[in-house]
């Protein structure tokens, strides 16, 4: 039972206040240190949505808009970025690109909606755009700052 309340509180949002909620990512300093200037120079818009961060507050999470675009940075690899299956396109929940300079694995989410982690960055950045969301609008808003804030290399 307290495995389905951690759920029901990461992945929700509260019917009380209508706030989201993020889980916040524990990195190493380095990464954190990079998560941090990433969260100085992210968009107050994207999808044309304002900022409007999860809770707990945290430099290593954003949120944009309701139902919430999170952004969370300093995540672990996501086991998918490995699978040679996503690397020779054979699997259909899950694929690689780029936009604007940034590569993404782009992974299908049950119920809807997308999850993209950042690949050949030194660090991990992952985005969540709910169903109905433009999400390539959502990767361009933020590849700037991604580019500006997380250089690009192997993530420890």
């Amino acid at each position: 039972m307290p495995a389905v309340a951690l759920l029901i509180t990461v992945a929700g949002c509260s019917s009380a206040d209508d706030s989201a909620s993020a889980a916040v990512p524990s990195p190493d300093a380095k990464v954190a240190e990079l998560c941090r200037n990433l969260d100085k120079v992210l968009p107050a818009k994207v999808d044309g949505e304002r900022r409007e961060d999860p809770e707990p507050a945290s430099a290593l999470t954003a949120g944009w808009g309701s139902p919430a675009i999170i952004l969370r940075c300093g995540v672990p690899q996501p086991p998918k970025m490995i699978d040679p299956k996503v690397a020779d396109g054979r699997d259909p929940d899950a694929v690689a690109g780029g936009v604007n300079g940034v590569d993404w694995l782009m992974e299908e989410q049950d119920g809807g909606g997308y999850r993209f982690t950042t690949a050949n960055r030194e660090a991990y950045v992952e985005v969540r755009a709910p169903q109905g969301v433009d999400s390539s609008s959502v990767l361009i808003d933020l590849a700037s700052a991604v580019k500006k804030a997380i250089p690009e290399g192997i993530a420890s």
